[in-house]
């Protein structure tokens, strides 16, 4: 298999190809590493690449075709991990020197889910340092760089899962997303990021940020893709006590009804922060693109949404800095000097601004649940700005500055705090050739009606056939 041809093959259609034996999960994999290994040295997108045990699977995958054996629907599709999912053998860092020679003994829940439906593992991705950040400018793994334009992020904490599913260096990845990790470099890669209800998705074996925040999905180049990857994932887990739900519905199945009759709110209070007037167009053509397609837009309000910030830090970081007490001790100066300064800062946190916190993001799920008594799914930009350069700590936006990561978590935040499904999907190209993202919100275990929407939207504009040009 050709790179070139890499390049245009989605997970789905490596999927069936492989099915229908046209297409070798040897070549595949092959294909994938010689991807990696032409690229990794620029993008920097993977910490560990399983280059022989992904040879190996390729080959029991083949082997398994030619007895006419299947494992699942991932059967045979190389697929990558964000270095803070546990795999058994493998260097689990979460992007930190504290943890580099952590070795678990163990499957986290999403890989073991993965391998069950067959999927073959390349490796494991770069991310900001713990996922305590939206850069991927790691100063132990090295500084991940937009595939788009390497002069720039690719958004975090899952930078290395966006810029390899851009860049074709894998056909999926698994991302965390505890302020907007899967969906803000999803969007500045220009590509699908898709954070489930929390819960959804087991988060065993994965190094925590915040417990009651993070959420474990799927990056992909498509929105079947996400489907595909969701409804392989996904399901409840004994060893997780937060995850839960339904039973998971046949996403792929769910993605052709159409947007007829839906209900698109847009929340005010999202359109009136500075925002980049690229960004701000381009989502409007989208909002303009769904209606056409049959779906009713109306305008619905948020009030809390505008202090999801303000919450987030109150209410995640003293949870965040729980986590890192033993590790503080032991080993404060591995840290580099941002995560050990926000680690410090949320110990200083006092309980009754906690509690205050918990407060407002109780008022926020509840003005999100009447919102969605009206609509069936909101929609807002995923980022308010296009990816900054490296090292770019602030922006001006709108006339005005703005700190780089308030205009990057702004939009993706308070679906967080309330634990809903979102999605971001390309949805056009600023005048640099930097992708836009637009998200797709909805209610708590309606992960179905979300991809549907996406799926719609996605169908109608030529945005997801983008590729960078490396």
């Amino acid at each position: 298999m050709k790179l070139e041809e890499l390049r245009a093959l989605t997970a789905a259609t490596a999927a069936d190809l492989i099915r229908k034996k046209e297409l070798s999960p040897i070549d595949l994999t092959r294909t994938c590493l010689e991807s990696i290994e032409r690229l990794n040295p620029t993008i920097c997108a993977y910490i560990t690449v399983l280059a022989d045990r992904a040879m190996v699977q390729a080959n029991e995958a083949q082997e398994m075709i030619a007895h006419g054996e299947r494992l699942g629907p991932l059967h045979g599709v190389p697929i990558a991990v964000k270095d803070c999912f546990a795999i058994q053998s493998v260097r689990c860092t979460a992007g930190s020197k504290v943890l580099e020679n952590n070795v678990p003994d163990f499957d986290s829940g999403a890989v073991a889910a993965l391998r069950k439906a067959g999927a073959i593992i390349l490796g494991t991705l770069n991310m900001h340092e713990f996922a305590y950040g939206v850069t991927t400018s790691n100063p132990f793994y090295g500084i991940c760089r937009n595939p788009w334009d390497i002069e720039r992020i690719p958004g975090g904490s899952s930078g290395g899962s966006g810029a390899a599913v851009a860049a074709s260096m894998c056909l999926g990845a698994l991302g965390t997303d505890a302020g907007g990790s899967i969906r803000l470099p999803a969007a500045l890669c220009g590509i699908v990021g898709f954070k489930p209800t929390f819960g959804r998705v087991s988060s065993f074996g994965v190094v925590p940020l915040s417990q009651t925040m993070d959420h474990v999905g799927p990056m992909t180049k498509t929105v079947e893709d996400a489907a595909l990857m969701l409804e392989a994932i996904a399901g409840e887990d004994p060893r997780d006590s937060n995850c839960y739900g339904p039973a998971v519905p046949h996403y792929r199945e769910a993605l052709e009804g159409g947007a007829k009759g839906l209900r698109i709110g847009v929340p005010k209070e999202y359109f009136a922060d500075a925002m980049d007037d690229q960004v701000r167009r381009a989502v409007n053509a989208a909002v303009n693109q769904l209606a056409e397609q049959g779906a009713v837009a109306e305008e619905v309000s948020v009030p809390h949404s505008r202090f999801g910030p303000a919450i987030f830090v109150a209410a995640a970081m003293p949870e965040i800095s729980a986590n890192h007490i033993e590790y503080m001790r032991k080993h404060a100066d591995d840290y580099s000097v941002e995560v050990r300064m926000l680690v410090q800062l949320g110990l200083l946190i006092p309980a009754r601004r906690y509690m205050q916190a918990v407060e407002a993001r109780m008022s926020l799920a509840r003005e999100m649940k009447d919102a969605f008594k009206e609509v069936d799914v909101s929609v807002t930009p995923t980022s308010l700005v296009p990816a900054p350069r490296v090292n770019e700590q602030s922006l001006e936006v709108g006339g005005r500055i703005v700190n780089t990561t308030a205009a990057l978590c702004r939009m993706t935040l308070p679906f967080n705090l309330t634990g809903l499904p979102a999605i971001t999907v390309p949805c056009g190209l600023t005048s640099a050739g930097l992708p836009i993202g637009l998200q797709i919100a909805g209610r708590p275990f309606d992960e179905a009606t979300v991809l549907r929407v996406a799926r719609v939207y996605e169908q109608s504009a030529p945005w997801h056939q983008r590729r960078p040009t490396l």
